[in-house]
């Protein structure tokens, strides 16, 4: 499957999710990574009108676990998220946010991912862990 196969059946694969409300979009995809973008707009603002830390939280914890999934044979197995921590650092009322998660460790029964998730000038606004177990689906 090429990358923009692989990005189009990821986004595909969203529809009707947490994902599609938020427009958080698949845009860039790796042997060890996965990126995706979401706009800051007043959807997933908090009353004070700043970028919601539960929003940034399902963006990291949606590009976590989406690439633990894509780096298994999903016909046996399938990741599912047992923790997620996140350090929100900066605050961000408009524009466009992009989230990049690495696996830092793909074991056989476990996974560990780093998610950071930028504005446009680069400036680190959430940086996120999260642990995903593997599970047989057979």
């Amino acid at each position: 499957m090429t990358k923009e196969e692989q990005l189009q059946a990821l986004n595909d694969w969203n529809r009707n999710t947490l994902l599609q409300t938020l427009e958080i979009k698949f845009t860039d995809v790796g042997d060890d990574y996965l990126v995706a973008t979401m706009p800051v707009t007043p959807v997933v603002h908090q009353p004070l009108g700043m970028l919601h830390g539960g929003a940034s939280a399902a963006l990291a914890e949606s590009l976590g676990s989406c690439l633990s999934n894509i780096v298994l044979d999903r016909s046996v197995n399938a990741a599912v998220g047992t923790n997620l921590n996140c350090n929100h650092l900066k605050s961000k009322k408009e524009g466009m946010v992009t989230g990049t998660a690495r696996l830092i460790r793909k074991g056989r029964t476990q996974h560990f991912t780093e998610i950071e998730i930028r504005d446009e000038k680069g400036d680190l606004i959430c940086h996120s862990t999260m642990t995903n177990v593997v599970i047989n689906v057979r």
